[in-house]
């Protein structure tokens, strides 16, 4: 049993680093109990792109719908990083909705189920992939080799039972599937281990994104 340190919700806010000019990666932790329920596929008419209610997702094109419709990234994970890189990291600066202790997130298999408070459940469905958003807001010099390299991405989850949860929340892991495919093998799947693609495509809880880039990428 884990927890939930904090519940991160992110503004737009201009950008030089994404596309369209904008983004909502600066999340910063929420007061109180804040609602989660499925968006929605992504990029449809109606979407807010986040499973976490006054959270905004920004490029529709690559963000967001229900299966990334809530990140999860460890406190542990965030340690780690906040010793390498010398520098304080808080709650949220990953721009994760979830900063969790106790929990696996980068080791959490595709298709385990989270419950968080009473009522709500979530299914870990894919992983991270870093971009140059990510990359221009830490500005930290080559991070998005370092961040391959380490293949700590957290965690993409979908949601199963919506409800509300808030900070401080108990976080259990309900079930695990019988595979041993995790978002971290997903993520070096698709970076710098393409002779794991093959495990990609038998796993039906993997998100249709990934799992479809993985095919792809074999047929080539």
């Amino acid at each position: 049993m884990g927890k939930l340190l904090s519940l991160n919700l992110g503004r737009a806010r201009a950008s030089a680093h994404t596309d369209i000019g904008r983004t909502a990666i600066d999340k910063r932790p929420a007061r109180g109990s804040v609602a989660v329920a499925a968006p929605g596929p992504r990029g449809t008419a109606g979407s807010s792109g986040s499973g976490i209610a006054g959270d905004e997702v920004c490029d529709h094109r690559f963000h967001g719908g229900d299966d990334q419709a809530v990140y999860a990234y460890g406190r542990e994970e965030l340690d780690l990083w906040q010793r390498e890189l010398g520098r304080e990291l808080a709650n949220g600066v990953f721009g994760e909705n979830l900063t969790t202790l106790g929990v696996a997130t980068s080791d959490a298999l595709i298709g385990e189920r989270w419950r968080i408070g009473p009522q709500v459940v979530l299914e870990v469905c894919a992983t991270r992939i870093p971009c140059r958003t990510f990359a221009g807001w830490l500005e930290e010099r080559g991070w998005m080799k370092r961040f391959t390299q380490r293949a700590l991405p957290g965690a993409y989850l979908r949601v199963i039972t919506p409800g509300e949860i808030t900070a401080g929340d108990e976080v259990t892991v309900l079930s695990r599937p019988d595979h041993a495919l995790t978002s971290g093998m997903v993520f070096r799947a698709l970076t710098l281990e393409p002779d794991l693609l093959p495990l990609l495509l038998d796993v039906r809880e993997l998100g249709a994104h990934q799992r479809e880039h993985a095919a792809q990428r074999l047929r080539r």
